[in-house]
Order: structure tokens, then C-alpha cells, then sequence
């Protein structure tokens, strides 16, 4: 990172002597590093989706299109359509709830057998 930074200001100082020099305006100056700037953070996110690729292809992961295709094709020799996904939306039970009525329960088992 430090390379890159260093590199970063060496172009900012002489950007900024090519504008106190007179060879370029501040808008070329501005247009130049707008696009350096882009082409930069394209290649970083170039870089990190290889990087992903990479990581998610070792843990033995597909990409969704795969799995659907994948789906689409078995579907196919089986004669049916795709099934549907299952709902990820569904909510679990609420865990204090159900702790709660497990805690009456037991309170109202103490209290039949005191009786």
C-alpha cells in the first residue's frame, strides 16, 4: 500500500507543477484524476471479484445461475418443472417466547403438584 501512495503523490506534485507551470488547467488537472481515479477502482473491484471467485470456488460453493441451470437441467430429465425455492424469508420462532412458555409450564406442573 505504501507504494501506492507514494505513487498516488508523486502524480498529484506533478499535476500540481504542470498547473503552477501553466502546461494545464485545473479542469484537465480535475479530469485526468477523476479518471485515474475510475480506472483505479475499476481495477481494484476487478481484482477483488477474482479474489472472491477464488475463495468461494475452494470452499466448494457454486453461483446461484449454476445451481438454477443446474435445477432447470435435473427438472428437465425428470420430466417436471424446477422446484420452487424454499422461503428464505420464514422467521424462526422467537426463542424468548418459547423459553417463556416452557417457564409457565414448569410453574403451572409446581403448582398442581403442591395441591
Amino acid at each position: 500500500m505504501a507504494k501506492s501512495s507514494n505513487d498516488l503523490f508523486a502524480t498529484l506534485r506533478t499535476y500540481v507543477s504542470k498547473v503552477t507551470e501553466g502546461e494545464k488547467s485545473p479542469a484537465e488537472v480535475a479530469a485526468a484524476l477523476n479518471g485515474w481515479a475510475r480506472e483505479s477502482a475499476d481495477a481494484l473491484k476487478s481484482k477483488i471479484h477474482e479474489e472472491v471467485e477464488a475463495s468461494v470456488a475452494k470452499m466448494g460453493f457454486v453461483k446461484r445461475e449454476e445451481f438454477d441451470r443446474l435445477a432447470a437441467q435435473v427438472a428437465a430429465m425428470n420430466g417436471g418443472t424446477p422446484a420452487k425455492k424454499a422461503s428464505a424469508k420464514k422467521a424462526a420462532p422467537k426463542k424468548s417466547a418459547t423459553k417463556k412458555s416452557a417457564v409457565k409450564k414448569s410453574a403451572a406442573k409446581k403448582k398442581a403438584v403442591k395441591k
